[in-house]
């Protein structure tokens, strides 16, 4: 190529040149987002990281139910029975893990949260059908299976918690049927009418009686507790009571389990904001300041008219603590929860000394005067002391809140409360009585009295949760089998006689 030729080449690229760049500036301000896009796309990321991190604490929440019937119930309870039952008894808190969550899979959620009718859910959700990934009606920003899920842990425990009343006497086989028929009968129709979709007791989704129980205060203890009475009732005294001791034959075991439903508890209250905000951290707080004060409380008219503080009286009064704050932990503010906790503590006391003394009902681990009294006192509290600025429950036709609580305006909701807890009591009641009776009819509920004698851990299971036996015979040192180191113990005895 020429020196002419070439200079004449550059100066066509010279001037191609500037259209070059103006092509690839408005290509390149073709592809950039426009505000609008880029706004869509900020709020779609922060739904996402909204529905992860709400989903991560409700699936915790879960867990942290379940820890609460067993390994929590299971060894509270299993501590507080005499040894020869410390298998069963735990075994029935284990088995509703199994059982209820069957039941629970293939209509049980359905009945409890399907729309349906006031008084309970109909079959669109039989066998988990349309609870998958997508929210549901109760929490916009979970997974419909994550608050399946956790409903689940609360239908689990109801049932174990009534299991107190009738412990070292009823037989496995009525506890399982009665447990089952009472889930179908009483707790899956109250929760449809507190927490369903239309439920009659619902104060937030359309109910005809707005009655507050944020966690379960009517539905989970006012229904187990007063259950747990018509079954002491029903099945009468265990044999020797109240003139043989029937202490405690663990405390150790009790107190891991009390402290177990304490953490646990978090989960129960706190979860049931359904969602990682402000309103589950006043929960959580409201849930430990209620157990904390209960506590106190309890053991301090203990020390008063006892002269000592029980270990025993401690995590009773935690225990009937964090039963009365949990219909209104999600309703009330701290230094409230601070004086529904005391006020829990001391009443459950009198129920469980001055009030099962005078009646001579044998409720064996006091299921009735903590969780059916305690329950009861939560939710006529809830009606005293619900604040709107915690959690916003009546609005006027503008929008605006309106008082949700006597202490703040609203006598009424004390009424709207005792109306909750009474059909709780009469459902509880009535239904419980009806099933024990079939129950009796099919199986028979009670244990004879040999068996009672020998214990339920053998008689109903053929195992032992201690064998002292082998235990003796393997620390002697002494190189005999089993059945000779007892040989030499009944001889040395008989020796003794002489």
């Amino acid at each position: 190529m020429t020196p002419l030729q070439k200079l004449g080449s550059l100066l066509t690229k010279l001037a191609v040149l500037p259209f070059g760049l103006i092509a690839m500036t408005l290509s390149a301000l073709a592809q950039t987002p426009t505000v609008e896009e880029r706004l869509a796309a900020a709020e779609t990321a922060v739904k996402a990281a909204q529905t992860a991190g709400d989903n991560a604490w409700m699936l915790v929440c879960s867990a942290l139910v379940l820890m609460m019937t067993g390994p929590g119930l299971a060894l509270f309870y299993g501590g507080l029975v005499r040894k020869k039952n410390v298998l069963s008894t735990m075994m029935q808190s284990f088995i509703m893990m199994a059982v209820i969550t069957v039941i629970w899979a293939i209509f049980g959620y359905s009945l409890s949260f399907a729309k349906g009718s006031p008084f309970i859910g109909n079959f669109d959700f039989l066998f988990l059908k349309g609870v998958g990934a997508d929210p549901s009606a109760y929490a916009a920003t979970i997974p419909h299976q994550t608050f399946m899920v956790f409903q689940l842990m609360f239908a689990i425990i109801t049932p174990a918690l009534i299991t107190g009343a009738f412990a070292e006497r009823m037989k496995f086989s009525a506890m399982l049927l009665f447990c089952s028929l009472w889930a179908v009968i009483v707790y899956f129709p109250l929760a449809h009418m507190v927490w369903g979709d239309g439920g009659f007791l619902n104060a937030f989704l359309g109910g005809k009686v707005p009655a507050l129980d944020f966690a379960g205060g009517t539905v989970v203890h006012i229904s187990s507790g007063f259950s747990a009475l018509v079954c002491a009732l029903y099945l009468g005294r265990r044999v020797g009571y109240p003139k043989t001791p029937f202490a405690p034959h663990s405390l150790v075991l009790s107190v891991i389990g009390a402290c177990l439903l304490w953490v646990g508890w978090f989960g129960f209250n706190a979860g049931s904001a359904v969602a990682a905000g402000s309103l589950a951290s006043n929960a959580f707080v409201t849930t430990h300041f209620g157990a904390a004060s209960a506590a106190i409380g309890w053991l301090v008219i203990e020390w008063l008219r006892q002269g000592k503080p029980t270990v025993l009286g401690g995590i009773s009064g935690a225990v009937a603590g964090l039963v009365g704050i949990t219909p209104a932990a999600g309703f009330v503010t701290p230094m409230s929860a601070l004086a529904i906790g005391f006020i829990a503590g001391v009443v459950c006391f009198f129920a469980v000394t001055e009030l099962k003394k005078r009646l001579g009902y044998d409720d064996s681990l006091d299921a009735f005067g903590v969780h059916g009294i305690g329950g009861l006192t939560g939710a006529l509290l809830t009606g005293v002391f619900a604040n709107s600025a915690v959690n916003t429950v009546f609005k006027d036709a503008s929008g605006a809140a309106t008082p949700s609580g006597l202490l703040e305006g609203n006598p009424g909701q004390v009424l709207n409360q005792l109306i909750g807890a009474a059909v709780a009591i009469a459902l509880g009641c009535v239904a419980s009585f009806v099933i024990l009776k079939v129950v009796d009819l099919v199986v028979g509920v009670r244990v004879n009295g040999e068996d009672e004698m020998q214990g339920l851990d053998i008689t109903q299971h053929g195992e032992e949760g201690y064998n002292l036996d082998a235990d003796l015979a393997s620390a002697g040192g002494f190189g005999m089998s089993g059945n000779s180191f007892n040989d030499s113990i009944l001889m040395a005895a008989e020796a003794l006689e002489k």
